[in-house]
Parts: C-alpha cells; sequence; structure tokens
C-alpha cells in the first residue's frame, strides 16, 4: 500500500507553526526594504565570477546535503542558484533555512557569485532575510496549474508556476513598449481622450451604463477613442495615436473580453493604403524583434505545431467583394436577398430571418473567408453600410477606401481613409441610427464642420496582435486578468 504524505490542511497548519517560530524567535517574517542589486534572471544573463550581490526572490527549490544546502532565487526574470555552507553561515541561520522555511517563501540573500565544481553559475551565500514567508504550498512545479478555471482566476498562481504564461506577459510589455517607440520615432504623438463619454460612439457595439452623481447624467464606458482622436486632427494634432482600454458589454469567448486595449493612430495627409503599409512594417518590425523571425509557430498544449503563421512581405491584400465571390460563387451579387439566403444553407453557413442583405454577405465573409486565413490578408473596399466612418471610393459609390487586416483566423486591425466631409458624415450617422434611440454625438459634427484634414486611421486589437505573435489560442492567455463568470 502507497503511504500517503501529509494532506493539505496539515501543510498549512505547519506552515502556520513556522511562522509562529519565526516570531517567538524575535524574526520578522514580512520584512521591509531589501535593497538589491541585481534580478536573480538577469544575474544569469550578466553572471561574471566574484561579484558583492543583494538579491530578492522566491524560493522554488532546495537541495540539503548534509551541512551545505543548495537552494534556487526566482522571479519573472529567471532564477539564479544559491549555495550556503553550515560553518560559514553558523547553526541559526542553517536551521533558519532547513527547518523553518519554505518552497514558495521569499528571502533576500547577500554574498559572491561563483560557479560549481558541475559548471553552475551561483551565488555563495553569507546571509539570509526573511522577506515574506508563504503560509499556502506552491504548485507542482513540473507540472504547473492544469486548471484553466484556476489558471484565470489566481493569475498569481499560474505566474509562479508557468514558465511559458510568464514570458508571454513579458513579451507583451515589451510589444507594447516597442509601438510607442516604433509610433513616436515616426513623428506620432501620444494622446489620452476620455474613457468616461456621455456618447459612446466610434463603433457599432453596446456599451457598459454608468452614472455620474455630480453632473446628474448617465455616462459610458467607451467603446472607441475614434471621435474623439478626430477632434484632434480638427485641432491641428496631424499625426496622433492613443493605447489605451475599450469596453464593450458583449459576449465573452477565445477571443473577446469585454475589456480590451485597442491601438488608435490618425495620419492627416495619409490614406489607408498608407496605413495598411505602416501596419505591415510595424507588425513585421515586432517579429523579428520578438520573435526571432516572420513565421510563428503555434502550437498545442503537448506542443505540436498546428499551423505556421507566414508573415513574410509583401501581404495579400484583396477586395471584399472578390474574396466572397471565390467562396460563394461568381454569381453572388447577381442574387436576390432570399437566394443568398438559399445559397448558404447549400455552403453550411448560419443565417437568420431577419438579416439584410449586406449581413447574408458579411456571414459568408466571416464564416468562410475570416476563419479560414491565417496568413495575412488585408481586405480592401468593404460595403459602406459596414463603415460609416470611412471615405467612400471614388470609383465605386457602393464601398468605402477600408481594409480589414485577417490574420490567424481573425480580424486584428481596420484602417480607413476617414471621411471628414460633415454632410455626408451625418446623413450615415443617421442612417447608422435609423428609428432607434441611438444618440449621434453631435459635438463630433459640429467639430467636423471646422474641417478635419483628409486623414489615414487605423485601429489594432492588442490582445489579438499579442495572441497571434505568441502563439497563445485564447485571449485569456494573454490577458493577465481576464473577465469570468462568478463562481
Amino acid at each position: 500500500m502507497q503511504e500517503q504524505g501529509p494532506s493539505e490542511s496539515e501543510l498549512l497548519q505547519n506552515r502556520r507553526e513556522k511562522l509562529h517560530t519565526l516570531q517567538q524567535r524575535g524574526i520578522d517574517a514580512y520584512g521591509g526594504r531589501f535593497d538589491t542589486t541585481h534580478q536573480p534572471g538577469a544575474l544569469r544573463k550578466e553572471f561574471a565570477p566574484d561579484l558583492e550581490v543583494k538579491i530578492g526572490g522566491r524560493m522554488t527549490a532546495r537541495r540539503v546535503m548534509g551541512k551545505a544546502v543548495f537552494f534556487d532565487l526566482s522571479d519573472f526574470t529567471g532564477r539564479i542558484q544559491c549555495y550556503v555552507n553550515k560553518k560559514e553561515i553558523g547553526d541559526e541561520a542553517f536551521e533558519l533555512l532547513t527547518d523553518l522555511l519554505d518552497i514558495g517563501d521569499w528571502v533576500g540573500v547577500t554574498g559572491k557569485t561563483f560557479v560549481t565544481r558541475t559548471g553552475e553559475d551561483s551565488v555563495h551565500t553569507t546571509t539570509i532575510t526573511v522577506l515574506s514567508k508563504s503560509l499556502r504550498p506552491m504548485p507542482d512545479k513540473f507540472h504547473g496549474v492544469q486548471d484553466r478555471e484556476i489558471k484565470y482566476r489566481q493569475r498569481y498562481l499560474d505566474l509562479i508556476s508557468n514558465e511559458r504564461s510568464r514570458d508571454i506577459f513579458v513579451t507583451r510589455s515589451l510589444m507594447v513598449a516597442e509601438i510607442r517607440r516604433y509610433l513616436q520615432d515616426r513623428g506620432f504623438l501620444e494622446v489620452e481622450t476620455p474613457m468616461m463619454q456621455d456618447v459612446p460612439g466610434g463603433a457599432a457595439a453596446t456599451p457598459f451604463e454608468t452614472f455620474f452623481k455630480a453632473l446628474n447624467q448617465p455616462m459610458y464606458l467607451r467603446i472607441a477613442p475614434e471621435l474623439f482622436l478626430k477632434r484632434l486632427l480638427v485641432g491641428g494634432f496631424t499625426k496622433i495615436f492613443e493605447l489605451n482600454r475599450n469596453f464593450r458589454n458583449e459576449g465573452l469567448s477565445r477571443r473577446h473580453n469585454p475589456e480590451f486595449t485597442m491601438l488608435e493612430a490618425y495620419w492627416a495627409f495619409s490614406d489607408f493604403e498608407q496605413m495598411a503599409d505602416l501596419v505591415e512594417s510595424m507588425t513585421c518590425h515586432l517579429a523579428e524583434k520578438f520573435c526571432g523571425g516572420l513565421l510563428i509557430e503555434h502550437k498545442d498544449d503537448e506542443g505540436t505545431v498546428t499551423r505556421t503563421i507566414n508573415l513574410a512581405r509583401p501581404w495579400k491584400r484583396a477586395r471584399y467583394g472578390d474574396l466572397i465571390q471565390g467562396v460563394a460563387g461568381a454569381d453572388w451579387f447577381t442574387l436576390d436577398t432570399a437566394a443568398k439566403k438559399a445559397r448558404c444553407k447549400e455552403l453550411h453557413v448560419e443565417v437568420s430571418e431577419h438579416m439584410e442583405d449586406h449581413e447574408v454577405s458579411q456571414q459568408v465573409f466571416e464564416k468562410l473567408v475570416e476563419e479560414k486565413s491565417f496568413d495575412p490578408v488585408f481586405v480592401t473596399h468593404v460595403r459602406k453600410e459596414l463603415v460609416p466612418l470611412a471615405k467612400q471610393n471614388k470609383d465605386d459609390a457602393s464601398v468605402v477606401d477600408v481594409y480589414e487586416l485577417v490574420i490567424n483566423g481573425q480580424e486584428i486591425s481596420p484602417g480607413y481613409s476617414e471621411l471628414n466631409d460633415p454632410i455626408v458624415q451625418r446623413e450615415r450617422l443617421e442612417h447608422q441610427a435609423g428609428d432607434e434611440t441611438q444618440k449621434m454625438d453631435e459635438d463630433f459634427l459640429l467639430a467636423l464642420e471646422y474641417g478635419m484634414p483628409p486623414a489615414g486611421g487605423i485601429g489594432i486589437g492588442i490582445d489579438r496582435l499579442i495572441m497571434m505573435l505568441t502563439g497563445a489560442e485564447s485571449i485569456r492567455d494573454v490577458v493577465l486578468f481576464p473577465q469570468l463568470k462568478k463562481k
């Protein structure tokens, strides 16, 4: 019969008893300031022998070998091995390390760097300082957090045990910083616009509602910053961007989180084609800087490559109508709505009875084109009913000058030649509102009457971009604290 280890309650009780012992001995189990010289992983990367160092980290491994102990200190940068000799450190400190500290405790060490006989870069430790006693055992370091519920609800446990998760979020932070640098180096000014608005606009989405007591009026968390950024174009800011949060009171899915990060940028005197060039060059720059090249592998949980996304330039550009005809038939746009819905049944595309003609075409596009496009494609010249804020094409009045960038089976970025005619813009928004109670942003329309320069504009869903570049399969894997249904 296999011997069972201590129960969870016994482990918890044991750690609390150790905490009590520390307190009885006058040791502060939740210490204060500890001036470090290096982070564990950074020291390992820049290692040199005979350096006097002070390091803080979580103890993630410990090996007691008689009167010597090897233990690892870790943080998000990585780990470094530490070595202690009982004779050098003294009985009391040695007992502290071996009997009163546990895997998961935060400690600070001082010492000198050296290389062990087995070639391991290490710190010959002379003092140990308790920084924080962990009262709960850590996740299994070999298996990490396997339960996705725990992984997303208790992200800290995921970050402690899962190097892959840590790498994704470090990469995300570095990529966002690089996006800022990339745009600023090209003359774009970063700006901030309101996240709380009295009229939500800039996208067709359901907003989150709140109430501003001081003004005694309803307010909304923004669904997009677009209309405020265009006010800045009117004000003379000709190259601007904002990198911040949007909120949409809609569904949760592998690709949707109600709170998400969006980049929007506007470039006066530009158009949608020039903005497409900007997005293409910036994305390839990120891939080459952080992903080792333009081939992005996506793997399953077992590490098997399921697909490879090829970002090699130039990226494909194709008209919206041509792509739909390619999957639904060359005669698609000659059919009436009823005939299109009948063909959708043949194509196994679900449509509802109330869908209008352009909505049926959009459903075909989303299911048979977008979801099956993994390498980049700029889908251009979309039906004008779908994009009321874009400039109408001069050669075809039924479409607007836009692109929708599709990579990895989902839209990553829309880009427009921005509509700057205030009369046409009002007509478009009135048509979009229809008989609904949706309010129009009259101040935005007023601003346009003062003159907005022709401009190109882009939006990039940062979460989806990070998913594509890191190989993550769910938006919850690139958002530190995703929204989840309450337990």
